[in-house]
């Protein structure tokens, strides 16, 4: 039988941990036998309130000092690393010595950055952590895809994704046809593959979608639009045509609003001050920042940050 254990954290993503536990019992009741057994472990070894509010007690306290779970999957939300004992690194390290694979969701993949578990693997964690991590942990590679499986790390966006990734790990640790009666079961539909992106297109428009990834690719320093409207083969008039009819606004509104976004997304998950969170995000003037991102938030960057 395949043991998993869930470690929560304070904040943990309840769509996540659902989906994730309820994945495993479908997937024994597909296959008319207990496959996978789990448990649920806290951080605080003590009851800890998910996302929604609800109060979710661990089913046993103290680490397991027996033999290890084939998975340990780290949930968690805002402010992952706010309540991180110190036992629970050392716990983990004794898991991965005995050949647990070591997973998070969501921020769980925080966590196991913080940690050290992830140093030379690649990791996938929710969008809006994404830029955050990067600037925290520069050498781990960080991807866009849904989850990321493989050398025993399981890592993935959270939310729906979830079930993407616990079905794989199903397929890898049972078989590909019970993952796929599984996700029958769940009324899931075709099991996505890792690749598949995380945020549905902004537009049907594959020219304006390069446009996108071209203005993604430089927060920091943004790219002038007539050098963008060159690369697209376009000249700046059409390219402003096809963004307004397309996106409803201006190419130039539409890289100020990714800038801000990247903005927000750093002040949430990161401590980075917020002079370079305004650099990071392409503004040389900290004034500058400040208003246009209250402009568009209704808060300054340092009010975001106090809340």
């Amino acid at each position: 039988m395949q043991k998993v254990e869930f470690l929560l954290f304070p904040g943990f993503q309840m769509l996540a941990y659902v989906l994730a536990t309820e994945t495993l019992r479908l997937a024994n009741k597909c296959a008319g036998e207990p496959l996978f057994e789990w448990e649920t472990l806290t951080a605080t070894q003590a009851p800890v309130r998910a996302s929604n509010g609800a109060l979710v007690a661990p089913d046993r306290t103290g680490w397991r000092t027996g033999s290890a779970p084939e998975l340990v999957l780290l949930c968690a939300g805002y402010d992952p690393l706010q309540n991180v004992p110190a036992s629970v690194k050392a716990w983990l390290a004794r898991m991965d010595r005995s050949g647990a694979t070591l997973g998070g969701v969501d921020t769980g993949t925080v966590v196991l950055a913080a940690l050290g578990f992830l140093d030379g693997h690649e990791a996938v964690l929710h969008y809006e952590a994404e830029p955050g991590f990067r600037e925290t942990w520069p050498d781990i590679a960080v991807s866009d895809r849904i989850y990321c499986h493989g050398r025993r790390r399981l890592t993935a966006a959270g939310g729906i994704a979830t079930s993407d990734a616990m079905l794989a790990w199903i397929a890898s640790t049972a078989s590909a046809a019970l993952a796929a009666a599984t996700s029958d079961a769940m009324a899931h539909g075709e099991i996505r593959p890792p690749a598949a992106g995380q945020r549905a297109e902004t537009t049907a428009d594959p020219v304006l979608q390069q446009m996108h990834r071209m203005m993604a690719a430089s927060l920091q320093d943004p790219r002038p639009l007539q050098e963008i409207a060159d690369s697209l083969r376009l000249s700046l008039k059409a390219l402003r045509l096809r963004c307004q009819r397309g996106l409803g606004m201006a190419p130039k509104a539409y890289y100020l609003q990714l800038r801000l976004s990247y903005a927000r997304d750093l002040l949430r998950n990161t401590e980075m001050p917020v002079t370079e969170v305004g650099l990071a995000a392409g503004f040389a003037s900290p004034a500058s920042f400040s208003r246009l991102f209250k402009s568009r938030y209704q808060h300054s960057p340092r009010a975001l940050r106090r809340r």
